[in-house]
């Protein structure tokens, strides 16, 4: 069997290039940027026990930090610093993807660095130190021609630590916008691809190990006082940065940016976006797996050009709504909410996704569950799962408000999970939605809201501020509004996830049965 026929190994080297650049280019200024730091201050450092300690300590409390959480933490700090920026001197700049994730990884990277440099300047011999005070050197002279050449086999062991830390930590970035081999392993998880995670997980642990093996012939060089170890480790190092860097920058940059959320649906509709707008003639990419807080930011600053989002998480969670509205109320408040920010809804594209209480139909028939009123006597001996972001939402709390809703235990996981673990008996009931194919796969039961207390949830359409009169791209987009209904969306979403094809070939699936 010839693997690479497999449209998913294609669909995997044909994005190698991109993802491997992008993780390539971002880990190597994380990197510089922390020994830019570390160096220095490890050097100031040395000779002073208070500050050295201050200086590990804080390091090590960074390391504490899950990677993925300290990388969006910065997002919301430099988007406040850029709008500071722009109110005080007209100047700003882009808190999205790349710029959070070097300063989040260079902070990762100082912990070795620093603590490596610290031990190996104490680390050297002081008869050595005051033989050459006692030649004449001055201070920076010990310093440079002494200390650091006898303390750099152990610097670098430090910077080798850092390295792997951070090509590691790098594919948590997708979130937040930066482009890196996380893209495999988000978007295989949101898809049930697991080529696509495997090859993912591959390719940064090579990466990793190949980066480790040549600053170790470095390392091994500095302690041997071998040029040609140092020179072959330096000039491979070279030439991997070289062979990973020089594809992506020779590629050409797309006009276009379609943005896309960490659901299966999303990374559907983002390709039927970017396949629309290169029917038209016109470049496009796909910037995928954006976490929900970072993705309206994202296009209202312009660094992304268009996504699909949803009426009720848009009126309730971004523009902080309260209570409960009527569909077209909802819509008149986001068409008003939306225009104050320069943002345009194109409009409907014919199906809502909502978030939905759904049950295996066999256990709500046996316990006379149709509705969530229903639900409400029997939770407090039940389990429920939602998403990552469901039990923080307002939807969440108006449903426990207006049901009296109390579960026995809360838990949250990946949204494809969800619907095997409901299945399985591992959980009771979990928080879905209304357009997923897995509702029928595993033969579950959405319950009845009477209280309408979930807000209504069209996909709509939105574009940048920028791109407000763009006519190109309206004409390659309009044609998809009103067309997709919510049968041809499950079933879009069902292939997807059920592996039967990349989000690419399901988008072309949609379309020719849409259009």
């Amino acid at each position: 069997m010839n693997l690479f026929a497999d449209p998913r190994w294609r669909e995997a080297l044909g994005n190698l290039p991109d993802y491997l650049g992008a993780h390539v280019r971002v880990s190597l200024v994380a990197l510089a940027l922390g020994l830019i730091v570390s160096l220095p201050l490890a050097i100031v450092a040395r000779n002073r026990p208070l500050l050295s300690g201050a200086l590990l300590g804080l390091a090590g409390v960074v390391q504490t930090i899950p990677g993925l959480a300290l990388l969006a933490l910065f997002y919301p700090l430099l988007l406040a610093l850029a709008a500071l920026s722009m109110s005080a001197f007209g100047i700003s700049f882009s808190a999205f993807g790349f710029l959070p994730a070097v300063l989040a990884l260079a902070l990762y990277s100082m912990l070795p660095v620093l603590r490596n440099t610290i031990t190996g300047l104490d680390a050297v011999d002081p008869a050595l130190v005051e033989a050459a005070q006692g030649v004449g050197m001055t201070p920076r002279q010990v310093l440079t021609m002494v200390e650091l050449p006898l303390a750099l086999p152990v610097i670098m062991a430090g910077i080798r630590t850092a390295a792997v830390w951070v090509i590691g930590t790098a594919t948590l970035s997708t979130p937040i916008g930066q482009t890196s081999l996380g893209n495999y392993i988000f978007a295989g998880l949101q898809t049930q691809n697991w080529v696509l995670v495997l090859f993912g997980c591959a390719a940064a642990a090579v990466l990793a190990l190949a980066v480790d093996q040549l600053l170790a012939l470095i390392e091994r060089g500095l302690r041997l006082r071998s040029r040609l170890q140092i020179a072959l480790g330096s000039l491979g190092l070279a030439a991997l940065i070289a062979a990973t860097l020089l594809p992506g920058l020779a590629g050409a940059r797309s006009t276009y940016v379609v943005g896309a959320k960490t659901f299966t649906e999303q990374y559907v509709l983002a390709e039927l976006l970017e396949q629309r707008l290169q029917a038209a003639g016109l470049t496009a990419t796909t910037r995928a797996g954006l976490g929900s807080s970072v993705i309206y930011d994202a296009l209202k600053s312009g660094d992304i050009d268009a996504y699909v989002d949803y009426s009720g998480t848009l009126w309730a969670n971004q523009f902080k709504h309260p209570g409960i509205a009527a569909r077209d109320q909802v819509l008149a408040d986001l068409k008003t909410d939306l225009g104050k920010d320069g943002v345009t809804l194109l409009g409907e594209l014919g199906f809502a996704n909502a978030y939905a209480l759904v049950m295996p139909r066999a256990k709500a028939e046996a316990l006379g569950i149709r509705s969530i009123a229903d639900l409400a006597a029997r939770a407090p001996s039940l389990t429920i799962a939602g998403d990552y972001e469901f039990v923080s939402r307002p939807e969440w709390a108006n449903l426990r408000s207006a049901y009296g809703l109390a579960f026995k235990t809360e838990r949250q996981m990946q949204p494809d999970f969800m619907y095997a673990a409901v299945a399985s008996g591992e959980v009771d009931v979990i928080a879905g939605y209304t357009s997923d194919g897995l509702i029928a796969k595993y033969d579950l039961v959405v319950l009845d809201d009477p209280k309408q207390a979930i807000p209504p949830y069209d996909a709509v359409l939105l574009l940048a501020p920028k791109r407000a009169d763009d006519a190109k791209l309206r004409g390659a987009l309009t044609p998809l509004l009103g067309r997709i209904d919510i049968a041809a969306m499950r079933e879009a979403n069902l292939r997807a996830a059920s592996g039967d094809g990349p989000p690419e070939a399901v988008a072309r699936w949609l379309w020719d049965r849409v259009k």
